[in-house]
């Protein structure tokens, strides 16, 4: 995915949803966050677009998007890519992520702006969801200077995870980051 597509997903995402601020929660948060020429890959990989609402409780809106450009559906087909609509508490994120939403206002998301991750805190949320795609995509943000693995040690310490889940992330960041973890592969 190209930061344009994603800038299209939030304009049509916004139109559907009549809402102007529209959250990305997904992997492609990190082409809000960090500049495109930077990003490996393995990081933009996803033609999915998690978008969210503030002011969803009953998920709604978020449906709405998922029903109009959703998968599957003519925007899908025509531009080969799409939204999911989900709630906001689908990702388990780190104690603090809202305070540090980068905020996506160009011509391109008129009449509407996304609120990406801090790619830190995507990360975090990738790791817990753990499936290999996640791994791949927390290693490569790692290994090409994107993200800090102490910020992501520290990060990991708010989450309202088990102890064992969180002792598995730590071990997780420590093997990726050189840092003398104890051998723990791909998955935690």
């Amino acid at each position: 995915m190209r930061r344009a597509q994603l800038e299209h997903v939030l304009r049509a995402a916004s139109q559907i949803a009549q809402e102007t601020d529209v959250l990305v929660i997904g992997s492609q948060s990190v082409l809000g966050a960090i500049p495109e020429d930077r990003l490996p890959a393995a990081a933009t990989a996803s033609i999915e677009v998690d978008v969210a609402f503030f002011d969803d409780p009953d998920d709604l809106k978020a449906d709405r998007v998922d029903g109009a450009i959703g998968e599957l559906s003519a925007f899908h087909d025509t531009f080969g890519y799409y939204a999911q609509g989900v709630s906001v508490s689908t990702a388990v994120l780190p104690a603090g992520w809202r305070e540090r939403l980068v905020v996506v206002d160009t011509p391109g998301t008129a009449p509407g702006r996304g609120h990406v991750l801090d790619p830190h805190d995507c990360v975090v949320s990738k790791l817990v969801a753990g499936r290999e795609k996640d791994y791949v995509f927390a290693a490569a943000l790692l290994e090409h200077g994107l993200i800090d693995a102490t910020v992501l040690a520290e990060r990991v310490e708010t989450l309202d995870v088990s102890d064992g889940h969180r002792q598995r992330l730590r071990q997780w960041i420590d093997y990726h980051a050189g840092l003398g973890g104890d051998g723990a592969s791909a998955g935690v």
